[in-house]
């Protein structure tokens, strides 16, 4: 990377916003939006509020001409992401990395059919309680990005750059040797508290406190644990505890994505949590009867929220 570092982020909601505004900070003249038609004019209009700090933060459209990113962070809902890509033509240069914070299991995959695999890198967000109303995002923890190639016996150079610009930028980051791992680990986490959290419609405090949350959450979690090693992937009961060492540190009024999803109306994003379980379910020929209620109940709060709104 060179000494002017560009970096540009691809969704503004509560993790967009939160990454923008810490290199904001760093140099407000490095970071920018990429974004297109209504949402562009939102925010070229309306900015980002972050932990009550107004951020007026450049847009980059499709006609706009910029220098290429060093770093692209996409953070989209999935349901977004198909559509959203043809936004990163011209952006991504020969030198550009791309992080993508999203859910799930594919978010690379795709974004590294349209640009390149060299190009991408495998991310998770973990610890972060960013909240969104609006173009208003609060977090009282930013956690921690764990980034990486697929192995990081010996760290690449592409690698190596983005943890200095991490570094400059006051972001917390992590590089494990096992970075599938690390990504199947976040899918358990999501499938567990995301999709529990929205039908109890419980914050993270309720987790932390209460043993029928807690199993209800760890039994959706165990069928991933079945998969990844149907997968060939190491992860196994024993990495449920490293969850609630997380877990533990969050605001217990912080809510998960697919809660805040079920209370303003929006799509959640069920279909890659427990519809990939039970996709995956069916081509490894193992039952997954935990996410196939969670997914009825998660459609059923959907249809309701839809009907009364």
């Amino acid at each position: 990377m060179t000494s002017a570092h560009t970096i540009a982020v691809l969704g503004a909601g509560a993790l967009g916003a939160a990454y923008a505004s810490r290199f904001y900070e760093m140099d407000a003249s490095c970071i920018s939006f990429i974004a297109a038609g209504e949402r562009a004019e939102r925010l070229k209009r309306d900015g980002v509020i972050v932990n009550h700090r107004h951020y007026a933060i450049p847009v980059l459209s499709r006609a706009d001409s910029a220098p290429y990113p060093d770093l692209i962070i996409v953070a989209l809902k999935h349901h977004q992401l198909a559509e959203s890509l043809p936004l990163l033509n011209n952006r991504v240069g020969e030198n550009t990395v791309i992080l993508s914070v999203m859910n799930g299991l594919d978010s690379e995959t795709m974004i590294a059919a349209a640009y390149g695999a060299d190009k991408v890198l495998y991310t998770i967000a973990v610890g972060i309680d960013a909240q969104r109303s609006g173009h208003i995002v609060n977090y009282s923890k930013l956690g921690t990005l764990i980034f990486g190639e697929a192995d990081n016996t010996v760290l690449t150079d592409r690698v190596r750059r983005t943890q200095a610009l991490l570094d400059r930028a006051g972001i917390a980051y992590t590089t494990p040797p096992d970075m599938l791992r690390m990504l199947w680990w976040k899918f358990m986490v999501n499938v567990g508290i995301n999709q529990v959290s929205a039908i109890l419609r419980a914050p993270y405090g309720v987790f932390q406190t209460s043993t029928h949350a807690q199993a209800l959450m760890e039994a959706a979690m165990r069928e991933v644990i079945t998969l990844a090693q149907a997968a060939h992937i190491n992860l196994t009961l024993d990495d449920i505890p490293a969850w609630y060492t997380v877990l533990n540190t969050l605001h217990p009024q912080g809510k998960t994505s697919q809660l805040q999803d079920i209370e303003a109306g929006r799509p959640t994003e069920v279909d890659i949590f427990a519809g990939k379980v039970i996709a995956l379910g069916t081509t490894y020929g193992i039952p997954t009867p935990v996410n196939e209620v969670l997914l009825h109940a998660i459609k059923a709060i959907e249809n309701s929220v839809n009907t009364s709104g």
